[in-house]
């Protein structure tokens, strides 16, 4: 599948530091193409150039995506260090970062084989994206209701409800409620050549 090239155009309000020139600069220090890097991700080499050039905001889902394929992590895309791989993150010190709607903040330190993010899904947003990816996700909702399809099955989650899944199983996020809803989220980051993430709007709405 395919990466669509959709994504929210850059604007005033949305702040994503860093990510553009961390972006160039990750791709280079991998030694890829800006159209070697644009298949890789599953989106066309003018769509990576205006990601690179802040031209357009990047979704967590090609975040995810950029960071396999350039063998790093979320945290060091968005320019986030933490010294000496701390192992207490302290809720002060959690910046929130939006993009593609959501908002979400560092859990856990960078460069670790898990990465940990609190996560605020608003209603309508990316709903109708489906995520296919290498390695493992866990979720547990804190706020809100989350309707989760994985592969064929839709799932109603309520505060306190979790799942744990194989992420090349294609699956879809969405809030039910018109408040959103606030997940703590963690994924393995795993690094293989074929590490790619699957993007598509699908037809319709989750059951």
């Amino acid at each position: 599948m395919k990466a669509s090239d959709t994504g929210p155009p850059a604007g005033p309000g949305d702040e994503l530091p860093a990510v553009a020139p961390q972006l160039r600069a990750l791709r280079r220090r991998t030694g890829l193409t800006l159209e070697a890097a644009a298949r890789a991700a599953g989106l066309s080499p003018a769509h990576l150039s205006r990601l690179e050039t802040g031209q357009r905001q990047p979704s967590l889902p090609m975040l995810l995506a950029l960071a396999r394929i350039y063998g790093t992590t979320v945290s060091e895309l968005l320019g986030e260090t933490v010294a000496d791989r701390d192992a207490i993150v302290r809720s002060g010190d959690m910046e929130p970062t939006r993009a593609g709607g959501w908002t979400y903040f560092q859990a856990g330190a960078p460069g670790r084989g898990m990465q940990a993010l609190r996560v605020r899904v608003p209603y309508g947003s990316q709903g109708d994206v489906v995520r296919v990816h290498p390695g493992e996700e866990w979720l547990y909702v804190l706020r809100g209701r989350l309707r989760l399809r994985l592969g064929d099955a839709a799932h109603l989650l309520a505060p306190g409800d979790s799942a744990h899944f194989d992420s090349l199983t294609p699956h879809r996020l969405a809030a039910v409620d018109h408040d959103g809803v606030e997940l703590l989220f963690v994924h393995t980051l795993l690094q293989s050549p074929t590490a790619t993430l699957c993007l598509g709007p699908l037809t319709g709405e989750l059951p």
